[in-house]
């Protein structure tokens, strides 16, 4: 592997692409550092202390900027809840669908609704956290210092939107998602200090530890296994012949992954459960809201099993977006493709149909099964961290995706690559 990136660095353009993305995530990490005018650190400080089971989560995603109150406090979940709504509006809303399906430019078009509707996502949620959470950490407390606390966040949101965008044209990686990555890895040393000193103490016994690291380490393992498994299915191609050339007569394979949609249902599904805790801010004297924040703790086995069930659903509902059985039927039978026992067009399009579901909901349900399990495990564990299984999750899947990414770079250039 060292002799592989060793390759990759050697290359000007992949190194070029590997250099920009470093340097847009170290801005991120400047950025998360940047506190919000304003505010006085002595009170934040208190309130951290006092409040700090809150909304964990999003201080996590967020890379420890929403605990410093810091401009991208809130971090690109407004941009991912965005997406998600856009993605829905297509299925209901038939002019986003024929949109959606121009080409091109329909996409970038869908893309500017996207921002607008983040930019307003960013405004409410920082609206609802400097009047709920943030309230009293300001130097003066009054709306105009609110008012720049709310659009500071919003421009952070905004200009991380900009980044990952940035990232996906000039670099190497999904940039939202390695911005979650880097968020999550950058609490890695603060967690791992805090087990070692509660270990010293006395708090943490060996076997608790030892366990917590095995089960990490089969967890990790499982999750590459899962998302590297695939079914390959068999497509050969007849002969056929144009002038004097004889085409065709070659084999092929259609790689159906068991999961096909990465770690995005795993981050849907986070983004709509913290709604609830978006909302509720709005609403501080309503019994149903504060209840609410209740229920939707991440240490309740409700929360977890709703996880469990969205991670299922967007998969599913993912998958049926991305991998279209029909198109990939209409082109093999075009090129003269058929699978061998099958027939061309509809049955080989059910047929891939009937065989992407069978794989799916295993993926489905592993993802669910690591991204709910874990949570509970550590939630009433005297470890203290709330590295769980939907970071691994995303930290496993993203940290996959950029590596087939430049393998894919390599491959192009004739080198192998990280996972031969």
């Amino acid at each position: 592997m060292l002799d592989t990136l060793k390759k990759a660095w050697r290359i000007p353009e992949l190194r070029k692409k590997i250099i920009y993305t470093f340097v847009m995530l170290i801005i991120f990490r400047v950025g998360s550092n940047l506190p919000i005018p304003g505010v006085d650190s002595i009170k934040l400080k208190s309130m951290v202390a006092t409040d700090a089971g809150l909304l964990g989560f999003f201080n996590l995603m967020s890379g420890g900027s929403f605990k410093r109150f810091s401009v991208f406090a809130l971090g690109i979940s407004p941009y991912i809840t965005s997406s998600i709504v856009m993605q829905l509006l297509q299925i209901a809303i038939p002019k986003l669908e024929e949109l959606a399906k121009e080409g091109e430019s329909g996409r970038k078009t869908i893309a500017r609704y996207t921002r607008y509707l983040t930019v307003v996502l960013a405004v409410l949620q920082g609206f609802a956290f400097t009047n709920s959470i943030f309230s009293g950490v300001f130097i003066i407390n009054n709306f105009l210092s609110k008012l720049v606390a709310v659009v500071a966040m919003a421009a952070g949101t905004a200009f991380l939107m900009f980044l990952g965008e940035k990232i996906n044209e000039n670099g190497i990686g999904n940039g939202i998602s390695l911005f979650i990555f880097a968020g999550i890895i950058s609490s890695l040393p603060t967690g791992i200090y805090n087990i070692f000193l509660r270990t010293k103490a006395g708090e943490v016994d060996i076997l608790t530890l030892a366990l917590f690291i095995i089960g990490a380490l089969t967890l990790i393992v499982a999750v590459i296994y899962i998302q590297e498994g695939q079914r390959k299915i068999p497509v050969q191609y007849s002969k056929r012949v144009v002038g004097r050339k004889m085409y065709g007569g070659q084999s092929s394979h259609i790689p159906l992954k068991v999961n096909q949609t990465g770690v995005i249902p795993v981050i849907f599904s986070t983004s709509i459960l913290a709604i609830p805790q978006t909302i509720a801010p709005f609403f501080p004297n309503s019994n149903f809201w504060n209840k609410a924040l209740v229920i939707f703790d991440a240490k309740t086995v409700l929360y977890n099993v709703l996880n469990a069930l969205l991670i299922i659903f967007f998969t599913y509902f993912y998958t049926s977006v991305t991998f279209d059985p029909n198109e990939i039927a209409d082109n093999m039978k075009k090129n003269g493709g058929f699978i061998p026992g099958i027939r061309p067009g509809r049955p080989t399009a059910n047929f891939i149909s009937r065989s992407l579901n069978r794989l799916t909901i295993v993926g489905a349900v592993f993802l669910a099964i690591i991204a709910s399990i874990p949570n509970v495990l550590l939630a009433y564990s005297s470890l203290g961290i709330r590295f769980g299984g939907t970071s691994l999750l995303i930290v496993v899947g993203v940290a996959l995706e950029t590596m087939k990414q430049i393998e894919a770079q390599l491959v192009m250039r004739h080198y192998k690559g990280f996972l031969r």
